[in-house]
């Protein structure tokens, strides 16, 4: 990379004068820009329709900031977002939530299309600083593997809409330090303005202020006290940034504990380390992954020095260099290694729980070996004079390699079960890949999938609280209680304030019968996490089974207060209201809960009862009634007799009688198989009223299922 050094009295020169590059004539430039941009297109064709993948959901299908009223408000002035202060992604996902709501494809799209904009702006940044192979660096850019991760990745949204920005204000500085006529201080605005919104994508763009000295540098421009003062206000802008994102890694995030305890020494040798992991990358991008290993690092180990002396030895071996190659190498390498400063271990990261790097962390800092990379090629052309295809030869190979590389890592991202069973092919030692297949599998009802997964994850982090919190979940899916009771409270006794651990362990005990029990972990749930909806739900529902009514009321309305599109906590509101007698409340919230989740039975056959049984006329819908509760009975296999035993309600209400008879009695023979006395009972008072030719007029005899014991 060079630009074009002003011969000053004193200074060295480089043994090498470049002049400007112009491999492609300026006539041609929109074609090879389309040309760009289509081959970009072209090999992330496997995204173009790829799923949603690990934090997706709290990003963007859950985020309740792309829906909520107040959401805009909420995503630049509140502490609601879900992960880090990235004000500028949320806002343009929630204007893609509103233009095709959870349609994956067009987040994808968005994204590649950003990756292809912003390798134009890398070449026309290149040609300003009249670097050669500039269109070639651009190309490197958009096809190499290692940037797969930021663009197929949704979540990576915030590396590239900060690449976008990051380059838009390298440019505007570029040309604002010109020896151009017209009003450059326009430029100055115009980059400090990209520097803001890039820093509102990403905070790691903080490091832009020394992107702006090396410019400086490479083009051979004195780095006075006049350019001192022009770039302050951009570190002032990245300090302020910085200072926010480490508070909320810190005290939102929650970096802290024995986990991110890592002493100076550690985290230089860390950072040692890292930066060859990433330049390796760039140069053999093989067995690219989404989480690495995360190797041990002490200070007592000789070997774990090696990378800081090799770090040392090119930094001294560049200097010396500089006087024959000139600037070029010197400002790669500054820049490589100062843009990705932020993400080399000096700060700790929530992510470093799991390896101290990620290909997405030099999605800005790749530029610098990429652009000389490229010098050096176009170099190697003008020497081979006798080979005049010897570089466009070596381009095309290295492209064409690069982009089949990239359309094949693409796969991997296509959805959750192949990202996490590539990520373990290549890295079988990552017990966070093992949990989220696992979870991934839990999702699907492949229960006991799940639990060979949350095995290997506890095997592989046996102090992992998650872990055992996701076993024992998955155990009480199968009845499996004492197993459960045991890895919930492992994981209790791991992390005592693990809020979904304990609200885990109230289910438990609920399905043991030990109702008390679970009132209290429901309770310590709270406790921990006022605001966790599902905890209140719960307690609920336990106190709604226990008869207390308005208890159950108080912890419902709260839930539906936090999390008013869950399906359960409606259905279980209209369970609360129907025993207050509110029938039309109640009617409301069991309509609500089948909006929004059609498919669930608890509420089809709720639903079904109070049309069947209800005594206001203006409620009652013997046709609806059946429809409901035909369709939970078939999604059961007909094998539910509560739910038998509301269709059988159904058909009398619709004057069906004989049909009504014949189910009840079916609802009858289940109860009786099932040794519920209770409800067989209730059943039984069903059938006679069939008889008679009467239907059922009370909603509260409504048959329910026999408490676990």
């Amino acid at each position: 990379m060079s630009g074009r050094p002003k011969r000053r009295k004193g200074a060295s020169q480089p043994a090498v004068v470049i002049t400007r590059s112009a491999p492609f004539a300026r006539k041609h430039g929109f074609i090879f820009g389309a040309l760009l941009v289509a081959a970009t297109i072209l090999v992330y064709q496997k995204a173009w329709h790829a799923g949603y993948i690990w934090d997706d959901d709290v990003y963007v299908t859950t985020n309740k900031l792309l829906t909520a009223p107040d959401g805009l408000r909420r995503i630049w002035f509140s502490l609601d977002s879900p992960s880090q202060y990235f004000p500028l992604v949320y806002t343009t996902f929630r204007l893609e939530h509103a233009l095709w709501g959870l349609n994956s494809a067009g987040y994808h799209w968005v994204n590649i299309l950003l990756h292809a904009a912003n390798a134009l702006l890398l070449w026309r940044l290149l040609r300003s600083l009249e670097v050669p192979g500039a269109w070639l660096a651009a190309a490197i850019f958009a096809l190499h593997p290692v940037h797969v991760e930021s663009v197929a990745w949704i979540t990576e949204r915030k590396n590239v809409l900060m690449g976008f920005f990051f380059l838009l204000a390298l440019l505007a500085w570029t040309a604002f330090i010109a020896d151009r006529p017209g009003k450059k201080w326009n430029f100055y605005a115009l980059a400090l303005v990209c520097y803001a919104l890039a820093l509102f994508s990403k905070t790691t763009a903080c490091t832009l202020p020394a992107a702006l000295l090396l410019i400086l540098w490479l083009r051979g421009t004195a780095i006075t006290w006049r350019r001192i003062v022009q770039v302050a206000p951009f570190v002032v802008l990245g300090i302020c940034m910085g200072l926010v994102s480490i508070w909320w890694e810190r005290y939102h995030q929650g970096t802290r504990g024995d986990a991110f305890a890592i002493g100076m020494i550690e985290r230089v040798l860390v950072a040692s380390r890292a930066v060859w992991f990433y330049a390796g990358k760039l140069i053999w991008p093989a067995n690219l992954s989404f989480s690495y290993p995360k190797w041990p690092i002490s200070v007592a180990n000789p070997l774990d020095y090696i990378w800081l002396l090799i770090t040392a030895g090119a930094g001294v071996a560049i200097y010396l260099g500089r006087r024959r190659v000139g600037r070029s190498i010197e400002v790669g390498a500054l820049f490589f290694v100062a843009t990705l400063s932020p993400m080399l271990g000096f700060i700790m990261l929530y992510t470093f729980r799991f390896s101290f790097v990620a290909d997405h962390y030099q999605y800005p800092a790749s530029i610098g070996p990429i652009a000389l990379a490229a010098v050096g090629i176009n170099a190697l052309g003008r020497w081979e004079k006798g080979s005049p295809f010897l570089m466009p030869g070596l381009s095309a190979a290295i492209l064409l390699s690069l982009g089949l590389l990239t359309w094949r890592q693409c796969a991997m991202y296509q959805n959750l079960e192949t990202l996490w069973r590539t990520t373990i092919a290549r890295n079988p030692t990552s017990w966070m890949a093992h949990n989220n297949l696992g979870t991934a599998l839990l999702n699907t009802e492949r229960v006991e999938e799940a639990i060979v997964e949350f095995i290997n994850a506890v095997k592989l982090q046996p102090d992992y609280a998650a872990g055992h919190n996701n076993l024992g979940n998955a155990y009480l899916r199968l009845g499996r209680t004492d197993d459960s009771l045991r890895h919930l409270r492992r994981a209790i006794e791991i992390d005592p304030r693990y809020p979904e651990a304990r609200n885990n362990l109230g289910n438990t005990l609920l399905q043991m019968g030990r109702q008390n029990e679970a009132a209290a972990e429901y309770n310590k749930a709270i406790e921990i996490d006022p605001r966790y909806a599902e905890a209140h739900n719960n307690l609920g529902a336990l106190f709604l089974q226990m008869g207390r009514v308005d208890d159950a009321m108080a912890h419902l309305q709260k839930a539906l207060e936090l999390t008013a599109d869950n399906a359960s906590v409606h259905n279980n509101l209209g369970n609360a209201l129907l025993r207050r007698g509110q029938l039309d409340e109640a009617l409301l919230h069991y309509d609500k809960a089948l909006a929004l989740r059609p498919n669930d039975v608890q509420a089809q056959n709720n639903l079904a009862w109070l049309l069947a049984t209800c005594p206001e006329n203006h409620i009652r819908n013997g046709p609806r009634a059946v429809e409901l509760a035909e369709r939970a009975d078939r999604q059961t296999r007909g094998q539910n007799p509560v739910i038998v035993a509301t269709l059988s309600a159904a058909y009398a209400e619709s004057g069906r009688f004989p049909e009504a008879l014949r189910t009840a009695q079916r609802a009858l023979d289940l109860a009786t198989a099932a040794g519920n006395a209770a409800l067989a009972e209730v059943i039984r008072g069903q059938v006679q009223l069939y008889q008679s030719g009467s239907p059922s007029r009370d909603p509260e005899l409504q048959p329910k299922a026999r408490p676990s014991s």
